[in-house]
């Protein structure tokens, strides 16, 4: 096992994949290490390899760790080098994100999770270096809720019940008078922590993470687990995909799209995917991360001004 390479890394114009490497890296990982390679810059990082879910399902949580943990420390290594900051600082912490990425598209996959790093210490380094008290506490109360719901489970049972989280979150709303999450100051988004944190605990019975290396093996862990969900199980031997493919787990560096009205998250395509006509085409929110443009919680901006115009036909 140990001679297998299970950590690609990628960033800063350099791949150790490429766009042929799918079943090793995942759709994901593959088309990461490609755009790196043609010049688009995209966000340092690294893959660990779909073989490394496979033998995580074999060997377990103790085995993998201890296969994997050199190699992961050194590619985060590579993501501050590039990046010039530190994972687990208090000063300058490096915040990443973590994602699933199978082959084939797998819904029922590991969702997202966005600015994992944070805790109660980093959060006033990031405050310090952005000046931006607002953009910390929201990017700290997305993570926060991102993780108890991916990683620790607090999530609605069925169909019928309501996110806990959103939950709270309408109620601190509702108290200070606004409709909008925008609206909630950096002291609401503050308490939002607090009550996500403590929501967690009663629920779970656990505590959440501040150790950064904990968040992070706890997300690399949920990805590989995710892979033997009871929805996955079921897309697959409706697709018939088979089980012995795995899922490849992409961490990479965060760029923010919440940190005021002079940023944004979107998506882009280079075709029409209704059509298939050659035009360029996507959609963005304001102030916000990814994971908004995908759940619905505001109406997305038309990117061009034709898809803008076709948007209000």
């Amino acid at each position: 096992m140990s001679a297998t390479k299970y950590v690609y890394l990628f960033g800063n114009g350099k791949a150790e994949g490429n766009a042929e490497m799918k079943d090793l890296l995942g759709g994901k990982g593959a088309n990461l290490a490609e755009m790196d390679l043609i010049g688009i810059p995209v966000p340092p990082g690294f893959t660990i390899t779909t073989e490394a879910c496979i033998a995580y399902t074999k060997y377990g949580t103790a085995k993998i760790k201890e296969l994997l943990e050199d190699d992961v420390k050194s590619a985060m290594k590579h993501i501050e080098n590039i990046m010039q900051m530190q994972f687990g600082s208090n000063e300058n912490p490096l915040l990443v994100s973590v994602r699933s990425g199978a082959r084939a598209s797998m819904p029922g996959m590991m969702d997202t999770i966005l600015n994992l790093g944070l805790n109660d210490n980093s959060i006033q380094g990031l405050i310090k270096k952005t000046q931006n008290e607002r953009f910390a506490w929201d990017s700290y109360r997305r993570f926060v809720q991102m993780y108890g719901d991916v990683v620790m489970g607090l999530k609605p049972e069925n169909k019928e019940d309501l996110d806990p989280f959103e939950v709270i979150m309408d109620s601190l709303k509702k108290e200070r008078g606004v409709t909008s999450d925008l609206e909630l100051t950096a002291s609401d988004l503050k308490e939002l922590v607090y009550l996500f944190k403590k929501a967690i605990k009663e629920r779970t019975g656990k505590n959440f993470p501040d150790d950064p290396w904990e968040q992070l093996w706890g997300a690399i862990f949920a990805v590989f687990d995710s892979w033997n969900n009871p929805r996955a199980i079921f897309y697959r031997k409706l697709h018939n995909i088979p089980d012995d493919w795995g899922t490849a787990v992409n961490v990479q560096a965060m760029v923010f799209g919440n940190m005021g009205n002079n940023s944004a998250t979107g998506v882009a395509f280079t075709r029409d995917a209704a059509t298939g006509e050659h035009l360029f085409n996507g959609e963005y929110l304001i102030n916000a991360q990814g994971e908004d443009v995908v759940a619905g919680i505001r109406t997305p901006l038309q990117i061009t001004k034709i898809g803008s115009q076709r948007w209000l036909l």
